[in-house]
């Protein structure tokens, strides 16, 4: 695939992972065999079928500990390749706190797992039933995790090998909206998903309250694509699930997936 009209689909940030993930597949393709990346996001996926698409000699599955991961590993492999579950090399594990006398945040294990040194992309989905918390990540980082980190916060922790079948599936409460916006810019998706004038929602990324894709994003003009997911503090979070078409009065129709904080 054309390296320069493939890009031209994209943003200009994204050209690393664009490059990384044809380097991943020139791997796979060259050298007849599966290449496996790190966890990537739904954007980051999206962009590799993409690319997978426009390639005859490479297919690619993805997995993340349950269906509907919002971080999955991917494998890259030749067509007469075969994947195997042992071949995404992730582990699941279950944090052990005094459910008793201590409550745990998702922010709290996230903040735990970056401050200690792990890249985001190293481990997938942090998920709960209410009171048990289970985080999914590579093998190589798992060791790491047990050994080194043992607190959360000021809440002493342990962590649980378990089976994937014993892996928590969250409860599918995304509430899908379809409307249209006059623009792709961030601002104008934020406003739209939340019922936010285009000030409040300007004035939350100027502050550092939203993330798209688990980075900080502080440009309210900044376009979004299909499949990023917001973070927006205190409203919730939102993921583009589609741009159609252009009405006749200039509008973009979007569908979005909204989880109300």
């Amino acid at each position: 695939m054309d390296e320069l009209n493939i890009k031209q689909h994209f943003r200009t940030d994204e050209g690393p992972i664009i490059d990384q993930i044809n380097d991943w597949l020139v791997q796979a393709g060259d050298q007849y065999r599966p290449v496996l990346t790190p966890f990537l996001n739904p954007r980051q996926r999206y962009i590799a079928q993409t690319l997978v698409n426009g390639n005859e000699d490479v297919k690619m599955t993805s997995v993340g500990g349950w269906q509907n991961a919002e971080m999955k590993r991917v494998l890259f492999f030749p067509p007469y390749y075969e994947p195997k579950a042992e071949d995404f090399e992730i582990t699941c594990l279950e944090v052990i706190y005094p459910q008793k006398f201590a409550e745990l945040h998702h922010r709290q294990i996230m903040g735990t797992l970056l401050g200690e040194g792990l890249e985001r992309a190293t481990f997938g989905d942090i998920v709960t039933d209410g009171s048990q918390w289970q985080v999914v990540v590579t093998n190589q980082m798992a060791r790491f995790v047990r050994e080194r980190i043992d607190h959360v916060g000021k809440i002493k922790v342990k962590w649980n090998l378990i089976s994937f079948a014993q892996l928590i599936e969250p409860e599918d409460d995304w509430e899908q909206l379809t409307t249209t916006v006059s623009s792709l810019r961030i601002d104008s998706i934020i406003a739209a998903g939340f019922n936010y004038s285009r000030n409040r929602a300007k004035q939350l990324l100027e502050h550092g309250f939203v993330q798209i894709n688990w980075e900080m994003m502080q440009k309210p003009d900044y376009l979004v694509g299909e499949h990023d997911m917001l973070s927006v503090r205190h409203a919730g979070r939102l993921r583009i699930d589609q741009i159609g078409n252009v009405t006749r009065k200039n509008k973009h129709r979007i569908t979005l997936s909204i989880i109300h904080a």
